[in-house]
């Protein structure tokens, strides 16, 4: 390989200052030419990023010559006034991207679609496909592209890995202005339009956002956000009337409590007028709700939906929500069954400002868990999917883990409801859009482990178009941060083996939650067994899993029938969820002949010599790599290597000691 053609900027993720690639002579006359007339501060942004974009990454100044070579960039109702175009018309938030001999056209639906619009073209450019005759019209399958910060006001992130939190420190807003613009731009130009800045818990002094006293403030915040098409969201202790006012109870039926919302609502959209709405987790792990005044989710959602709609707010209300108190002993209880059973009888009885925000699994992100069986099967209830960016259960930005290749997995789905029933066919339709919670920090570097940053690239662009396949995805982000070299080619395929490797060192074949409590790195195999989270897996001397079919909890059966039969059948149920739906004795035979416990040592030890291999394979790259990167990736690898040992060793000493059962191929296992 080359030496890399260009010093690499962690900071600057997939904005890179590219320097010169080849663009035809015919293509920079164009670009130099930038004819912009319309205005406002969306538009005014966009000709401002192409203009900084064709600097930095091409060396080309944009400016407004008389000449009869030229890039427009506007809204296609304007250009087409304007200039007498034919430009159609797209749906909100879509553009149109025309190249001829002398012409280059970004035309928005609206200011946000000129906006994206400008970033594709400047991405395309770099993967080299921008030609004469290029005619691009796109428009977001989704129209909730949303980032989740789980920021405390104190500058703590919860699972957060990457530093400190972007906006606060010392339980006041603090932030450096030009790293938010660099954040929004980084956001912007992957499609996202909406993101929430605090933390879903919302504890101590971030009860108080909504106030006066920090008001101003978040309004500063939104400022810098706005020109980038994105909206705030808050998130809102349900208790406030409580907590903030003079209420003593925050039954959403009183009017008391609907008055005090009204007025406290009005007073947050005096200070920011686009507010996109409040985020709200309520009767979920010890946070208060609705239950403890006998009222259901849906009067607690139409409570705040009713003060926010004369502001065109709505309320994201997550369906994370389950008994967190249980008692290990009983077998009725199954937590995987919790969304739907408190969420799907409530099906039509939500206002439409009420958006329910549905993890994309029953439990909570694991590693491999089933889709919910919410998708597909609420009808009548607006709801939006909710995904895990930042790497909680899977490596804590030290394991690299590209969560695109589970995405792709989990927008193939199948829900069996009808034709066109795959989570990707639902995206736009029943299914409005993906909530991410985010996985940036105050580290120079945004994500902790600098490959990390292709799970942010790679959710804005799936929330864009679900259809895309984790490979695009990986190629898109590897030759615009790396170059279009073989260095970008084999990142490109570390990053795709990495999720298959991180799953085999893991829990294995559908079992949750074998780590470590609290931290959620590392091993613990009955770590939450006993505990009261409700996160079992049942293991004993001969069987391990839980029985989900209707001769177990029935969990089986909230899918739909073609589906239900499917998990209910061991023969047919995936094998990498057949624990999840599955009791199995171990010497259970799995298609590849072997018994379900052989394959559980094998898989350990191929995803600790499957790291090694990956290790090698970066450590290919030294000297094409710029060497704090090169020296950065290195050590986090290296890290993971450890860790994927101790998995390895642990899990296959539990199950050793467990059932007195050895390893077929006779390999050392510790202890």
């Amino acid at each position: 390989m080359g030496s890399h053609a260009y010093k690499i900027c962690e900071y600057d993720c997939w904005f890179q200052a590219w320097g010169t690639p080849d663009i035809s002579p015919s293509l920079a006359g164009m670009l130099s030419n930038l004819r912009i007339e319309e205005k406002g501060e969306i538009i005014e942004r966009a000709a401002a990023e192409l203009r900084r974009g064709l600097a930095r990454g091409f060396g080309i100044s944009a400016g407004s010559k008389a000449r009869d070579q030229e890039t427009l960039v506007g809204t296609i109702e304007h250009l087409n006034t304007a200039l007498g175009l034919s430009l159609p018309s797209q749906k909100p938030e879509g553009f149109v991207l025309q190249v001829t001999d002398t012409r280059i056209i970004v035309a928005g639906q609206d200011p946000r679609g000129a906006l994206y619009g400008v970033y594709r073209l400047l991405f395309l450019l770099r993967l080299g496909k921008i030609t004469a005759g290029t005619h691009i019209a796109e428009a977001p399958a989704t129209s909730y592209r949303i980032i989740n910060h789980w920021d405390n006001l104190d500058g703590t992130v919860e699972r957060g890995y990457a530093g400190k939190s972007l906006f606060y420190q010392d339980n006041r807003i603090k932030y450096d202005p030009r790293r938010i613009e660099d954040y929004a731009r980084l956001l912007a130009s992957i499609g996202i339009n909406r993101i929430s800045i605090n933390n879903a818990n919302v504890r101590g002094a971030a009860k108080g956002l909504i106030t006066e006293a920090y008001l101003p403030e978040v309004a500063k915040l939104a400022s810098i956000f706005r020109p980038f098409g994105i909206r705030l969201i808050l998130s809102i202790n349900f208790a406030s009337p409580c907590v903030l006012g003079d209420l003593a109870a925050a039954d959403p039926l009183d009017p008391a409590v609907a008055s005090w919302w009204k007025e406290q609502t009005d007073l947050i959209y005096r200070a920011i007028p686009d507010l996109a709405g409040f985020m709200v987790k309520a009767d979920s792990e010890f946070e208060p709700g609705p239950f403890q005044y006998g009222r259901t989710h849906a009067e607690g959602a139409n409570m705040l939906a009713a003060a926010l709609r004369p502001h065109n707010g709505e309320v994201f209300w997550r369906c994370f929500v389950y008994n967190c108190a249980q008692d290990w002993r009983d077998h009725s209880v199954d937590r995987a069954k919790a969304a739907y059973d408190h969420f799907m009888p409530l099906d039509g009885g939500f206002d439409e400002n009420v958006i329910l925000q549905i993890k994309f699994g029953p439990y909570d992100f694991q590693v491999r868990e089933p889709v919910s069986p919410l998708f597909g099967a609420l009808l009548k209830t607006r709801h939006i999917m909710e995904l895990q960016i930042t790497q909680e259960y899977t490596g804590h930005q030290i394991d690299l883990c590209y969560l695109p290749w589970l995405w792709e997995d989990i927008m193939s789905f199948d829900t069996a409801r009808g034709p066109a029933s795959r989570v990707r066919e639902l995206m736009g339709r029943s299914i409005e859009g993906l909530a991410g919670v985010g996985n940036v920090g105050l580290d120079q570097n945004w994500t902790g482990h600098p490959l990390a940053q292709a799970n942010l690239y790679g959710y804005g662009r799936l929330a864009w178009d679900p259809g895309l396949s984790s490979e695009v995805i990986a190629h898109e982000w590897s030759v615009l941060t790396f170059g279009d070299t073989e260095v970008a080619e084999t990142i490109k395929k570390i990053l795709l083996a990495s999720y298959p490797i991180y799953e085999k060192y893991n829990a294995p074949f559908g079992i949750c939650f074998m780590v470590n409590p609290g931290i959620h790195y590392g091993p613990s195999p009955e770590g939450y067994e006993f505990s009261k989270w409700g996160t079992y897996h049942r293991a004993d001397r001969r069987s391990i899993g839980i029985d989900r079919t209707p001769a177990g909890t029935g969990y089986t059966e909230q899918y739909a029938p073609q589906k239900a039969a499917v998990f209910r059948d061991p023969a047919c149920c995936p094998e990498n969820l057949i624990l999840f739906f599955h009791r199995l004795p171990y010497d259970y035979r799995m298609k590849n002949g072997e018994t379900l416990l052989q394959n559980i040592y094998n898989t350990h030890f191929e995803g600790y010599d499957e790291v090694k291999a990956m290790i090698d394979t970066w450590m290919g790259l030294k000297g094409n790599l710029d060497e704090g990167i090169y020296a950065s990736v290195l050590s986090r690898m290296e890290r993971q290597l450890e860790n994927a040992g101790e998995w390895r060793d642990v899990i296959n000493t539990y199950f050793r000691r467990k059932t007195g059962i050895p390893d077929a191929k006779g390999r050392v296992i510790s202890g």
